[in-house]
């Protein structure tokens, strides 16, 4: 951390600035849609900070062009999908202004540099302008950081000007050493976000986590977390910790409070 940083004022600013933008970004939504999943909506006002997380597995097409639905009408941030289905979800919403995030590297970012950047490079030709990647958790866990900012740079050079990057911190898998240079990874890497992911450990979200990752970030680069969200006051609570963006599989709840 930066000597006498004030991170409590550097994450009231950059909360500040999110809501104006969310807050602005809804308005024109609203214009251009209607107002379809309105202001009646009790998350109407957090919706453009969710991204919809459809990952799983067993994960259908039907149930892709279902997601891709609820975003266009709540005017979500994005859907979060796997890259088989990018060319899919890209085709749903072409013209919404939702944006389409491709998982990169999941969830262990253990296949090699050159796999990653071929997966990224296909993902964004076909639509993505989001791309979540897994960083290499192995390498960080041996200490060769050198490697990990190797390999996450590699990434982030292809997508540069292109899809924004989020590297993906499985926060459970380290030591308290290893997360401040899983962080340090991501921010020498030019990555745009840290995304604290929870997939492979299954804890909740939580406001204390998101305090942790902006004290050894700094200011400069964005935080998404995921992990369980599934109301509108939680998001709340960790957009004021200093979150912008909330990885959910339960969007539509969240949003309409039911």
């Amino acid at each position: 951390m930066v000597q006498g940083m004030d991170i409590d004022a550097i994450v009231e600013k950059v909360t500040r600035e999110v809501l104006e933008r969310l807050e602005k970004e809804r308005g024109e939504g609203s214009a251009a849609t209607g107002c379809r999943g309105g202001a009646k909506d009790p998350g109407a006002d957090i919706a453009g900070a969710i991204e919809h997380s459809v990952l799983n597995p067993d994960t259908t097409a039907d149930r892709i062009i279902e997601a891709c639905r609820e975003a266009r009408e709540l005017r979500m941030a994005n859907v979060c999908v796997s890259p088989y289905y990018v060319p899919l979800a890209a085709e749903r919403l072409k013209g919404s202004g939702v944006k389409v995030c491709a998982a990169v590297g999941f969830p262990h970012g253990a296949a090699s540099t050159a796999a990653k950047v071929a997966e990224a490079k296909e993902a964004i030709k076909n639509g993505a302008e989001e791309l979540d990647v897994a960083m290499n958790i192995l390498a960080i866990k041996n200490a060769d950081t050198d490697e990990a900012v190797r390999d996450l740079k590699a990434v982030v050079d292809v997508a540069r000007g292109r899809a924004a990057v989020k590297a993906i911190y499985e926060q459970g898998l380290y030591t308290e050493a290893e997360k401040r240079a899983a962080l340090n990874v991501a921010k020498a890497a030019g990555a745009d976000f840290v995304k604290i992911s929870n997939a492979l450990t299954g804890k909740k979200a939580c406001a204390q986590d998101v305090r942790f990752v902006r004290g050894v970030l700094g200011p400069g680069v964005g935080i998404k977390i995921d992990g369980g969200i599934s109301d509108a006051a939680t998001v709340r609570e960790l957009m004021a910790a200093g979150a912008q963006r909330f990885g959910c599989s339960k969007s539509v709840q969240i949003i309409k409070g039911k």
